[in-house]
């Protein structure tokens, strides 16, 4: 079926039915007007389901997969993702079935770095360290990665960017212009992206990538078992990427060791049904919500239906800005005497302080086993509203500071 074919003058010619994973934000707000929505549970969505509504639009998050053996025979003409990772979409099969297909890319990246900052400040108040006392190895420089390795750097931290991928066309590009006669091919405005093995060296090591489950820039297993066994006990890994970039078997194992070596996890195999032993092993883990800001979701499903309204030629009638409710905390202040990275770090935490995220999941080992995939996915469902950094004011008194270059790097309006 031809979507843009049920669009006339701008306007649908029928009701469309849209079937929705009950835990995307803003439905009504942004689809009500498009077609009458069936909200579901994100894992149960079957081809059944389908048939049974006669869904025209299927709108997803990350723990439904969408493939042919879902959608084949149903009358389903759009699939959105309000994701960035795509993952559990099979898009070789949506494109030869001709069914438009949209994602939101870079949706979560401000969530998920201030996730990683949050995560940062325990380690470094356990650590007894500052921002500027760190190396960072950043493994993944897209939205997120090249977001949070540009703050880092504005803190002070001495950042190692890792991409392969970007890498390669780094060394192709100086390659090409070398041979034109330029003594150096890298413009100096680039970043340099390093090898893996540098990255691997650093005091926090985390990673941003897409799950690549095969080819020259496979990720499944990215940290392999002898890339773990190596790390040492002054370092930290965080994952908020997807559990199989890492050999959690491996990472237990090492784990178990007797030594100082910290993992935040907020990403596992299996979800919902984690290993509990490695999540009790860890520094801090949470149960997949590190783009979990109110802004963040709300902004992937902006995208999707900007995407979907494109696509059935309606225009574009909302803006996330008209459902966004007040921030619970508006503004705070810090004398012109605060410490810098002890107004940071509880500027940082007063917004979002991964520690309650961590004890609640902790909290599931209580539970019987059975119980325990059930309670890890109403942790996500039910999760508290969680805003931006950017919604925030922080009035400082006094002339420009370090302070306000810090607070002003992670996202603080400054008043």
């Amino acid at each position: 079926m031809d979507t843009a074919a049920q669009a006339s003058t701008n306007e649908v010619d029928r009701r469309l039915t849209i079937v929705a994973d009950e835990n995307m934000p803003l439905l009504e707000a942004f689809f009500a007007s498009i077609g009458h929505i069936v909200k579901l549970p994100g894992r149960r969505i079957t081809r059944q389901d389908l048939l049974k509504h006669k869904a025209d639009i299927l709108l997803v998050r990350s723990i439904t997969p969408v493939n042919q053996a879902l959608l084949e025979g149903t009358s389903v003409s759009f699939v959105g993702s309000a994701t960035v990772g795509t993952d559990h979409i099979d898009t070789d099969w949506l494109e030869q079935a001709g069914i438009p297909f949209a994602n939101s890319p870079g949706c979560n990246a401000s969530a998920v770095v201030e996730y990683v900052l949050s995560a940062m400040t325990v380690v470094l108040d356990e650590r007894d360290k500052a921002f500027a006392d760190v190396s960072v190895g950043v493994i993944g420089c897209g939205h997120v990665g090249g977001m949070l390795a540009d703050i880092l750097e504005e803190l002070e931290c001495t950042v190692v960017r890792c991409d392969p991928p970007l890498h390669d066309a780094q060394q192709e590009a100086q390659q090409a212009l070398t041979a034109k006669g330029r003594d150096d091919g890298r413009a100096p405005s680039q970043p340099v992206y390093e090898p893996m093995a540098k990255a691997l060296e650093c005091d926090f090591i985390t990673l941003h990538v897409p799950l690549i489950k095969e080819g020259p820039y496979k990720t499944l297993r990215l940290l392999d078992a002898d890339m773990l066994a190596n790390l040492q006990s002054h370092q930290t890994l965080i994952n908020t990427s997807r559990g199989q970039i890492i050999d959690q078997a491996a990472l237990k194992k090492r784990l178990q060791r007797v030594d100082e070596l910290f993992a935040v996890l907020d990403v596992f195999e299996n979800e919902p049904n984690i290993d509990h032993e490695l999540m009790m092993l860890c520094r801090l883990a949470t149960p997949h919500i590190a783009g979990h800001s109110l802004d963040g979701k709300g902004m992937a499903t902006a995208q999707v239906y900007e995407a979907l309204s494109h696509t059935l030629g309606l225009p574009v009638r909302h803006k996330l800005g008209q459902f966004l409710p007040e921030p619970p905390l508006r503004k705070m202040n810090f004398s012109r005497d605060a410490d810098p990275q002890w107004a940071l770090h509880t500027a940082i935490r007063a917004c979002y302080d991964i520690r309650g995220d961590y004890n609640k999941l902790r909290h599931g080992r209580y539970l019987p086993e059975e119980q325990r995939g059930e309670y890890f996915d109403k942790l996500r469902s039910n999760y508290r509203i969680r805003r931006s950094f950017s919604r925030v004011k922080v009035g400082l008194k006094g002339g420009r500071s370090v302070l306000q270059d810090y607070l002003e790097a992670v996202g603080f309006r400054i008043d």
